[in-house]
């Protein structure tokens, strides 16, 4: 009885240390591969609707997106890291705070691409949970643009966004799970300033364009591997 309450007292220790014992610390020269279920909450206030050459006032709103997210961070030190953000979402630009915008309804269906590049500081990078901060730069492409709804839609109508470079920050953590797998959590915030163009809508006898800063907050969960 004593040497089997001595067995499981000694296998109890054996689990709690290795449970209690840290993952490996990430080293220069590391790759950390995520992927996450990204949601995508553009904080969309400044949008304006300009109608042959005269401004009527902001009046756009641009929808969510959840999506698959893809980063790829080398370590150039154990604290230091180059993260490449990856991913694709889809998005309707509707008009809907002033009086000709609301009129409008949805304007414009699109896709976005936005490669991001940040430089990130890891805060515990010998510890099984790690948190990191970082900053950088974004580059938005717009592509499989339409002219949406009843109204600016007619045959022939066509809408072109423009490409967007902006500022990136974000915050974020990485738990282990052993020495090569990790959970992780991610919020980012990205600056998308873009000028939508019309042609060839309502006969062509008018003009317009929307000036939209969609500047989206992205929040990411999922897991990781380090190679």
């Amino acid at each position: 009885m004593k040497a089997t309450k001595l067995a499981v007292a000694l296998l109890a220790a054996t689990g709690l240390s290795a449970i209690a014992a840290p993952a490996m610390a990430y080293e220069a020269g590391d790759w950390l591969v995520r992927g996450r279920i990204a949601y995508i909450n553009p904080n969309d206030d400044s949008g304006s609707l300009f109608v042959n050459g005269g401004d009527t006032g902001p009046g756009v709103k641009v929808d969510n997106d959840t999506i698959p997210e893809l980063d790829i961070t080398y370590m150039i030190t154990p604290n230091w890291g180059v993260e490449l953000i990856l991913g694709y979402s889809e998005h309707t630009v509707t008009g809907e705070k002033g009086a000709v915008a609301t009129s409008l309804g949805d304007v414009i269906e699109t896709k976005v691409l936005p490669p991001t590049l940040t430089l990130q500081y890891h805060f515990a990078p010998n510890s099984n949970i790690r948190p990191y901060v970082g900053a950088g730069i974004n580059y938005t492409h717009f592509f499989s643009e339409e002219v949406d709804g009843s109204v600016l839609r007619p045959a022939g109508g066509s809408v072109k966004l423009e490409d967007s470079w902006g500022l990136a920050a974000q915050a974020g953590v990485d738990i282990a799970i052993n020495d090569d797998w990790f959970f992780n959590a991610d919020v980012k915030y990205i600056q998308i300033d873009t000028t939508a163009k019309f042609s060839n809508i309502l006969g062509g006898a008018t003009s317009a364009r929307i000036d939209a800063d969609i500047d989206p907050f992205v929040f990411g969960i999922g897991v990781g591997r380090r190679f």
